[in-house]
């Protein structure tokens, strides 16, 4: 499949056409520069051909973040197929676009030189500056405007070969948008990020409610439990989150083996969320980067869309690798982002990064305040590492997968029920208003996390401190590390 990187200056529209390739508004797009840091890939189909686009940070001078994106974006670019270079039609060429522009032309690249801004008739006049870049290969396109992106897109299909054609049998998978002549803009695209805050202003996702169960027949006919998917449990979706600068970037470039995200000293680096797949002995591992949370007096412009996607980030997600840094003082913040790992009902680890500055001889005590905070991801397993230098970090690729197996894992109805019946005699449901509660059965409706139903005569009479009791019975039984145990109780017959 062929690569196309999208590079050029700040501001001069890249991420607005990754956009209208992929079809949706997948990148964030601001007048800010830098917005845009690490590259982000996309699988697209462009008048009927499989290709994968590439969007990438402005290529700009500066500080030590802007240097890095510059370094990232030029790699990508390196490794592509077909470079887009696009400039800003308002302004005049700028000499060293001239210069970026024939180095890539020297390595034997397709390269297309792309004027953007221009809006209308008028300023088309002004794409004749821009001939002086000496190619043919050059379009004046309007992105926002959805202008003249007809002949480029035709361009880039005709650099595309036919074994790349787009099968008609072949099934078009949902991340892969289709690229054709004109798309519809939708100006409305942030409107479906709606957020609370609590008392301290801090961004969380909607409580979600315990999930009904629809189908009254797998209570008659027990084990019908939802559909086996394979692929769905090959496929191991995890978020890594954490505070800004405990080092999430530097832990993804570590898993991956490479260079992914970009890394700086500079708080918030990250604003979009990066995935990447890899494959790890049969499974496919897809791990997000996301942006470091922090309070909201504290969250400054495209950082705000940038919360907004790590919420959408771990609504998508199965796993999350809750990052703490080991060299500091854990603070309340870590509590409420680990908040989000309970509250999207997530498989989970704890990972102490930067092991290898922190208070070793103290790891005891350590432990014993990570299990006193966060005592609701008491099921999660704690794993020290270094990103950095890549300590121990080839053993959490292996914790995920253990991980996975439990969060996916069905128990049949008959192991539940024995492990109930033990639990029941050694400790009797406590009566309601002198009314004797019974439990009539145990089955499992749900995977991804674990999804167990009571079928009671009186389920308001299962208070939750039994039914905790129950949860812990159920761990003794079977392993359930890093997965939570829902509970659903229901009277026969309900829905």
């Amino acid at each position: 499949m062929k690569k196309i990187a999208i590079i050029g200056r700040p501001n001069v529209g890249k991420s607005s056409l990754f956009n209208r390739l992929v079809k949706k508004r997948d990148a964030i797009t601001s007048e800010q520069a830098g917005t845009t840091r690490d590259v982000k890939r996309k699988n697209v189909i462009i008048l009927n051909k499989h290709a994968e686009i590439l969007d990438t940070g402005g290529l700009d001078k500066g500080c030590e973040l802007f240097d890095k994106i510059k370094e990232m974006s030029l790699k990508a670019a390196y490794n592509a197929d077909i470079i887009l270079f696009m400039v800003d039609g308002k302004g005049l060429p700028e000499e060293e676009d001239k210069k970026l522009f024939y180095e890539l032309q020297n390595m034997g690249k397709e390269v297309a030189l792309v004027v953007n801004k221009i809006d209308n008739d008028k300023m088309k006049e002004k794409l004749w500056e821009y001939y002086e870049f000496g190619t043919d290969a050059i379009f004046g396109i309007s992105v926002a405007h959805n202008r003249n992106t007809v002949e480029l897109f035709e361009w880039i299909a005709s650099k595309i070969p036919d074994s790349d054609i787009v099968k008609e049998e072949e099934p078009q998978e949902a991340e892969v948008a289709v690229v054709e002549s004109e798309f519809d803009d939708d100006d409305t695209f942030f409107s479906q990020y709606e957020h609370d805050e609590d008392e301290d202003g801090f961004f969380y996702p909607d409580d979600e409610q315990e999930e009904e169960i629809e189908d009254d027949s797998i209570f008659a006919q027990n084990d019908m439990i939802k559909e086996f998917d394979e692929n769905d449990v090959n496929h191991i979706k995890i978020a890594i989150i954490g505070r800004t600068n405990v080092g999430k970037s530097s832990l993804l470039n570590a898993l991956l083996g490479e260079e992914r995200s970009v890394v700086s000293s500079v708080a918030g680096t990250t604003i979009d969320p990066i995935d990447e797949t890899i494959d790890y002995k049969g499974k496919q591992l897809t791990f997000v980067d996301t942006a470091g949370l922090r309070r909201r007096g504290k969250i400054q412009g495209i950082e705000k869309f940038a919360l907004m996607r790590t919420k959408e980030m771990l609504e998508n997600s199965n796993m999350a690798l809750l990052v703490l840094d080991a060299s500091e003082p854990f603070l309340d913040l870590d509590e409420k982002i680990s908040g989000l790992v309970d509250s999207n009902r997530l498989a989970c680890i704890i990972v102490l990064n930067k092991w290898d500055i922190s208070q070793r001889d103290e790891y005891d005590k350590i432990i014993l305040e990570i299990r006193d905070r966060f005592k609701f991801l008491a099921y999660a397993p704690i794993i020290t590492l270094s990103a950095k230098s890549h300590q121990r970090v080839d053993k959490l690729h292996d914790m995920i997968l253990e991980i996975n197996e439990n969060y996916s894992q069905r128990i049949t109805t008959s192991q539940l029920n024995a492990v109930m019946e033990k639990a029941l005699r050694r400790h009797q449901l406590p009566s309601m208003n002198g009314q004797v509660i019974r439990i009539y059965y145990t089955t499992q409706y749900e995977t991804r996390p674990p999804k167990i139903a009571i079928v009671m005569n009186k389920p308001k009479g299962l208070h939750f401190s039994y039914r905790r009791y129950l949860t812990n019975k159920l761990r003794e039984a079977f392993n359930f590390t890093g997965t939570p145990v829902l509970f659903k109780a229901k009277t026969r017959g309900d829905k």
